[in-house]
């Protein structure tokens, strides 16, 4: 889905006659819409990776992103390629979309570390979390989803732009008063989780059910505590809101790409303009004969 937003985000830039530049750190990535103007696979891809060190696919992306940020080669592979950007490009860097990376261990981090105002490089950067608008209809897996979010937004410890992807998966079974609901979330949105019914709370034994089977497991006291106190923990913290995202519709793009450059100061580090410039090109391109 990454891969998804960021191609919206190109065209969008491209019909508003806007510079960027693409960057893939994916190094399982394939297929693009638009070919990257620099590409991690170039230096190190998982297909290799998991070939030569005999590692699984989430082993292997680990190992290639220690790689990465570890690795004197890449950081120049990186820092050749964007020193000489200018403020008028945004960046766009297309990650992988395995969450461990970026709440479990410190390899994403660090790179961040290299590109940003604290780094080699003197970036703003914004980090742009996705999360489908599917998790919505189970309100266990949306604050689950949630909690990644706001663990990526401590680890990396950069302002942060958090979506809900695929809006047009839920039009037809979500209100959209509904929706308005999962916005900022909070606790109370258990208070009528339609998953939670009558049936669920009798318990296992008296449908004659194993208790430890997953069933029974999701369904009883013990998951809704720990439902409870992860959406507790997230009204507590107040960190995480979402954007509604439709990819399709241009201007749910452009009003993601406007909190982007909010973040990042975009246009406060624009060189000024004098008002009349683009009036003054065009006198001077007119054939006065």
């Amino acid at each position: 889905m990454q891969t998804t937003f960021c191609s919206a985000l190109i065209q969008h830039l491209r019909n508003n006659k806007r510079s960027c530049f693409y960057i893939n750190l994916d190094p399982a990535a394939e297929e693009f819409a638009y070919q990257p103007d620099l590409d991690i696979k170039d230096l190190v891809s998982l297909e290799d990776v998991m070939e030569e060190m005999g590692l699984g696919p989430n082993g292997g992306l680990i190992y290639c992103f220690e790689y990465t940020t570890t690795t004197a080669e890449v950081q120049h592979f990186l820092t050749e390629a964007i020193d000489p950007i200018t403020e008028e490009y945004l960046i766009i860097i297309d990650m992988p979309g395995q969450i461990e990376l970026y709440t479990h261990i410190p390899v994403v981090p660090a790179l961040v570390r290299h590109l940003t105002r604290t780094g080699a490089l003197n970036v703003n950067m914004c980090a742009t979390y996705l999360l489908e608008s599917t998790f919505v209809i189970d309100r266990a897996k949306f604050f689950a989803g949630t909690l990644s979010a706001m663990s990526a937004m401590i680890m990396l410890e950069m302002p942060h732009v958090n979506v809900l992807s695929k809006m047009d998966l839920v039009k037809g079974s979500v209100s959209r008063k509904e929706l308005k609901r999962f916005i900022d979330p909070d606790n109370s949105l258990l208070d009528d989780d339609p998953a939670a019914t009558d049936a669920a709370s009798i318990s296992a034994q008296d449908l004659g059910v194993d208790p430890s089977s997953t069933r029974s497991v999701m369904t009883g006291g013990s998951f809704k505590k720990l439902n409870r106190a992860v959406a507790q923990l997230i009204d507590d913290f107040s960190m995480v809101s979402f954007l509604q995202l439709d990819v399709q519709d241009e201007d749910s793009v452009g009003a993601i790409l406007s909190y982007i450059d909010d973040a990042i100061q975009f246009h406060e580090a624009q060189e000024p303009r004098e008002p009349n410039d683009e009036i003054g090109n065009d006198w001077a391109d007119t054939d006065m004969s």
